[in-house]
């Protein structure tokens, strides 16, 4: 693929269109986000490149060829080895209305991202015949996207279903043989004890009395694992459950007490500041007004 081919990077986290966005990046200098989540769905696919993908409290170390799928309530991050070569990766990004949309009740291109299935994997490796079929339902998803000519946006979503259902049959196949991430013990039970009680009260220094370990150690293991320091971690926790509240329909001002901001100025303030607007003006996002 020639070099004009390659999208210019964006550190956007949002989406524009309302189906789906696909891009293939080619990078020779670090350019990291930091730990987030989306609304949508995201298929990452790594082509050249040395990547440690963190995705909550596992540690992928990937592989050129390797799938990485990521549902709208995980937090996640790549980390790259800035000594490699060119990084070079497929970002898909998908709807959540669009994919179900493209569901049938008996074929459900979501259940790969369904973190509750017992065999459920975020890492996909996938070689041979099939892995190269998937490579190429991309490619072609990604020429088409951009392609002008007669019927390439009915193509393209034949390519994007194609590819779903690749991955899904995948996610379903691996078994036992599904690689793993790694995860440190004291680090699993800190983010286990902060998913459960993010509506309450918590600082690092409770969480290091309780856990009986010194806060400076906590911090060390809890960025090394998961990215980010505790603080950020206890807000972006926040701010998710409070993006699915809101979309639920809970009013604001009940949404800031049940996630754990004290008072609605916190709320309003620490949402402004992450996702460039306002509680309300959120939820007229979500309604389509």
């Amino acid at each position: 693929m020639a070099t004009s081919n390659y999208n210019p990077y964006t550190r956007r986290q949002t989406m524009i269109a309302s189906d789906y966005e696909i891009y293939r990046y080619r990078s020779t200098y670090m350019n990291e986000v930091e730990l987030h989540h989306h609304d949508f769905y995201e298929v990452y696919l790594l082509l050249r490149g040395r990547v440690e993908y963190i995705v909550e409290n596992q540690i992928y170390r990937m592989r050129p060829g390797d799938w990485m799928l990521t549902s709208p309530l995980e937090l996640h991050q790549a980390r790259i080895v800035t000594d490699a070569d060119a990084y070079e990766r497929f970002v898909l990004w998908i709807a959540r209305p669009y994919l179900e949309r493209l569901s049938t009740p008996r074929t459900s291109l979501t259940r790969c991202f369904d973190t509750s299935v017992a065999t459920h994997t975020n890492l996909l490796r996938v070689g041979g015949a099939q892995g190269a079929q998937m490579r190429a339902s991309i490619e072609r998803l990604c020429g088409l996207r951009n392609s002008k000519d007669y019927g390439s946006d009915l193509l393209a979503q034949s390519a994007l279903v194609e590819l779903m259902i690749g991955l899904n049959r995948a996610a379903e196949e691996r078994g036992d043989s599904r690689p793993v991430g790694t995860s440190d013990q004291v680090v699993d039970a800190v983010l286990h004890y902060i998913n459960e009680h993010y509506s309450e009260t918590l600082t690092l220094d409770q969480l290091a009395e309780k856990f009986f370990i010194s806060k400076y150690h906590l911090l060390r293991k809890f960025d090394a694992q998961v990215g980010t320091t505790v603080h950020r971690y206890i807000l972006q926790k926040r701010l998710l459950n409070a993006k699915q509240l809101l979309a639920g329909g809970v009013p604001p001002n009940e949404v800031c007490q049940y996630c754990g901001f004290g008072d609605y100025a916190n709320f309003y303030r620490a949402f402004k500041a992450e996702y460039n607007q306002t509680p309300r003006q959120y939820i007229q996002t979500v309604r389509g007004n």
